[in-house]
């Protein structure tokens, strides 16, 4: 993140997603999208592209529930190892801005775990109000992923600026402005038409990551939370996978073909990192080219003195990438 690696640090990203429903099928419903279908809410390990948990919802669920997220993040926390517990971070939109959730989160930090927050945060006039005494000082130029400076976009801190309460006391507004597009003019507040400025604020109770530098800076808790975007990614694998149409009337048939869904989404994630994480065309491919590439390879299933052969097609221009993968994944250790 922002030129930095975040050694030690697990992190969990929370999203939902629509998916359609062409016929009526059992608790389907109109979404906030003006479509038909369901409304599930899932959390994704970043450090692995995994889906660590995910709910079936109705299509009218609401996007800020807090019930519903405390439950997804319960069981994707009961899928990371104890050992691996000790310094998390829960990365949500702007549906993770509620008192219960940041309260909840808050909560489980112990002598023995650290858990960390960045969420989206909705603007309010009071924002507004804080953000219009910032001096033009206080804003410093973003960073991109990879550490450098994004020219034409400012980061600023809005802390204690505003007087908002209820929220957990180390709570910190990090604001961000660029300058709108076309798409975005008809969105604008007055306030945002009176700057020229499009802003968004992002809420964290990051002081400083130990062993991390300069992560106390706005600018790079800015870069962490915008890195959440690439749950997107892993939304589309998912569907790509089969999760973008429930085949049943059946709310618990439908349920079992979202987990198989979820678990073929993991085999692929698992399989790019302990097989093909440095080769470079498949480390990062879409899931169509893997079939095209790797998964459909032409072979032939063979016996010969009482052992299968498995016999690739040596033109193939991706053999060499599929011996590479089931060599390293056969000599993986045994789970016992």
């Amino acid at each position: 993140m922002a030129g930095r690696r975040l050694k030690g640090w697990i992190v969990v990203d929370m999203d939902a997603t629509v998916i359609t429903a062409a016929s009526k099928k059992e608790r389907a419903a109109a979404t906030f999208k003006r479509s038909f279908g369901f409304h599930p809410l899932a959390a994704w390990c970043a450090n692995t592209s995994a889906c660590l948990a995910m709910e079936l919802r109705p299509g009218n669920a609401g996007a800020n529930t807090v019930a519903d997220h405390l439950r997804v993040l319960a069981a994707a926390l009961a899928q990371i190892p104890r050992s691996s517990q000790a310094k998390l971070l829960v990365r949500v939109d702007g549906a993770g801005a509620t008192h219960g959730l940041l309260e909840h989160l808050v909560a489980l930090n112990t002598a023995l775990r650290t858990v960390r927050f960045s969420v989206g945060w909705k603007i309010t006039d009071e924002d507004e109000a804080a953000i219009a005494k910032l001096p033009e000082t206080a804003w410093e130029t973003s960073l991109k992923q990879d550490g450098s400076l994004q020219e034409g976009y400012f980061v600023a801190e809005l802390t204690g600026l505003n007087t908002r309460e209820g929220w957990p006391e180390s709570t910190r507004l990090i604001v961000r402005r660029v300058k709108p597009s076309g798409r975005q003019a008809k969105k604008l507040t007055d306030f945002e038409r009176g700057t020229g400025w499009r802003y968004s604020i992002t809420a964290t109770n990051i002081g400083r990551m130990w062993g991390i530098a300069g992560s106390h800076q706005p600018q790079f808790l800015d870069a962490l939370h915008r890195d959440h975007a690439e749950v997107e990614d892993r939304v589309r694998t998912n569907k790509a996978m089969g999760l973008h149409n429930l085949p049943s009337k059946s709310w618990d048939v439908n349920r079992g073909w979202m987990l198989a869904a979820n678990l073929a989404a993991d085999l692929d994630a698992w399989v790019r990192l302990l097989g093909l994480h440095d080769v470079g065309d498949l480390a990062d491919a879409e899931i169509d080219t893997m079939r095209f590439r790797l998964y459909h390879v032409p072979a032939r299933l063979t016996k010969h003195a009482r052992r299968r052969w498995l016999r690739i097609e040596a033109t193939w221009p991706w053999a060499d990438a599929f011996t590479t993968c089931w060599q390293r994944l056969c000599e993986l250790p045994a789970v016992t």
